[in-house]
C-alpha cells in the first residue's frame, strides 16, 4: 500500500488513511527526487479513454469510436495501450481495435468509467524517480476546463483509479491542472500559458507564484515558461498542446499564423515574440522551428481549434495530426518528422474527432517506461 502527498488545503481527502497522510506531511515528489519525464523519452503504455459521449461530437460522433481504435492500433505497433472502459462498452471496443489490425496483445482495457474521452486531460500525470526507477502518478483537481461540460465526477477519479489498480504510488494535489495545458522538456522547464492556468475559473485563490510553486513541487521543474493566449476556437481556455511544444531539451516547435485576418495571427505572433526571447538554463536561445497552421474550417458554424501541434510521442514515432488539406498536411509532416529524426511519421485523419475540440494529444497520455535503480546499473 502507498501513501500520498497531499497539499494542506486539500478537500479531496476521504479515508482514514488520507486524513494521516495529509496529518503527517509527507514530501513533494520533486523532494524525493521525482520529475516529469519529456514525452519522447522511453514509454511504458499510452492511456486513452474511451469515447461513448454523443454530445461532444453533436451530429458526427459515429465515427469516432473506430478513429480511436485506428489510433489504437497505431500505438500497438510500437508499445502497449491502455484503455479506460466501463464493462458494458469492451466488446464493441475490442472489436473495433481488433478490425482496425490492432496488436491485441498490447492491448488492455480497464473497467474505468468515464465522462467523456479527453484522458490527456482527466488522467493521471506520470512521473518518474532517475534514481530508484519508479514510476509514480499526481493526481490533480479536474473540473472540465472550468466546469464546462458537468458531469465530471468519474472523470475526476480516474487517476486514483489507475494508481489503485497498477499499485502505483499517487502524489494528490488540490490545483486545478490539466495535463494539456502544460508541455516539459524533462530537464526542468516547464511551458504553458497564462490564459490557461490563470485563468479565474481554475484557481482563483492561487497567485502565479504559488500556481509555479506547485508545478515545481509536484513536477520536479524548475522553470516555468509562459506565452500569452490561446488559439480560437479552443474552449480549454489556451491549451499549450495547440500551440507550443518542446521537440527537445533545447527546442521548440510552435505555431505560426501567415494570414493576417485570422484570428490566430495576433495571437501566435505574441507567442511567437515570447518563445523568441525563451533563453535554456545555459542562457541561449532555443532552437526554433516554426509550424504553421491548417487553414481554419469548422462545423455548424463553430470554428474547431485544429493545430498540427497536437501531435503525439510515442516509441519509435510521432502521430501527426491531419485535416485532408493534402499541402499543408504533408508540410507540417515534413516539418514534425525533421524534428524527430529517426522516428516514423504516421499522419492521423483528424477532421471529424476535432469536431469534439481536440486530437490526438488530447486523447492521450502516456506512461513513461520505469528505470532500473542506479545501485543496478552501477553495481
Amino acid at each position: 500500500m502507498h501513501l500520498m502527498s497531499k497539499l494542506p488545503q486539500s478537500q479531496l481527502a476521504n479515508s482514514a488513511a488520507d486524513a494521516a497522510v495529509k496529518e503527517i506531511g509527507n514530501p513533494v515528489p520533486k523532494a524525493l527526487g521525482f520529475r516529469f519525464p519529456a514525452e519522447w523519452e522511453p514509454q511504458a503504455a499510452v492511456w486513452l479513454s474511451w469515447p461513448h459521449k454523443r454530445s461532444t461530437w453533436p451530429g458526427r460522433f459515429r465515427p469516432i469510436p473506430a478513429k480511436l481504435a485506428e489510433i489504437v492500433a497505431q500505438i500497438s505497433r510500437f508499445e502497449e495501450a491502455r484503455i479506460n472502459c466501463t464493462a458494458v462498452l469492451q466488446p464493441r471496443a475490442r472489436r473495433l481495435c481488433a478490425a482496425a489490425g490492432a496488436d491485441m496483445a498490447r492491448v488492455t482495457f480497464y473497467d474505468h468509467p468515464t465522462n467523456d474521452a479527453w484522458c490527456r486531460d482527466h488522467g493521471p500525470i506520470f512521473v518518474k524517480n532517475d534514481r530508484t526507477g519508479e514510476v509514480a502518478l499526481t493526481d490533480w483537481r479536474y473540473n472540465a476546463w472550468g466546469g464546462k461540460y458537468p458531469p465530471y465526477d468519474l472523470d475526476h477519479e480516474i487517476p486514483r483509479r489507475v494508481a489503485r489498480k497498477l499499485g502505483l504510488r499517487r502524489f494528490e494535489n488540490d490545483m486545478v491542472l490539466e495535463g494539456g495545458s502544460i508541455d516539459v522538456n524533462g530537464r526542468g522547464l516547464l511551458l504553458t500559458s497564462e490564459q490557461c492556468l490563470l485563468h479565474q475559473n481554475r484557481n482563483p485563490h492561487l497567485s502565479r507564484g504559488q500556481i509555479e510553486q506547485n508545478l515545481r513541487d509536484f513536477l520536479g521543474v524548475k522553470t516555468v515558461l509562459w506565452v500569452g493566449e490561446g488559439i480560437a476556437g479552443d474552449d480549454t481556455d489556451g491549451h499549450i498542446d495547440d500551440m507550443t511544444r518542446f521537440y527537445k531539451a533545447d527546442g521548440i516547435i510552435t505555431c505560426v499564423e501567415s494570414n493576417g485576418r485570422d484570428a490566430n495571427h495576433r495571437v501566435l505572433a505574441e507567442n511567437l515574440g515570447r518563445v523568441r526571447s525563451f533563453r535554456t538554463p545555459a542562457g541561449r536561445p532555443f532552437d526554433l522551428v516554426p509550424l504553421p497552421m491548417p487553414r481554419a474550417f469548422g462545423f455548424q458554424g463553430r470554428r474547431v481549434p485544429a493545430s498540427y501541434a497536437n501531435f503525439l510521442i510515442i516509441n519509435g514515432a510521432v502521430l501527426v495530426p491531419t485535416f485532408q488539406q493534402k499541402r499543408r498536411d504533408a508540410e507540417a509532416g515534413e516539418i514534425i518528422g525533421g524534428c524527430f529524426p529517426g522516428r516514423e511519421v504516421i499522419p492521423i485523419d483528424c477532421r471529424d474527432l476535432v469536431w469534439g475540440l481536440g486530437a490526438l494529444h488530447c486523447i492521450s497520455q502516456q506512461q513513461p517506461a520505469s528505470a532500473k535503480p542506479v545501485a543496478e546499473l552501477f553495481p
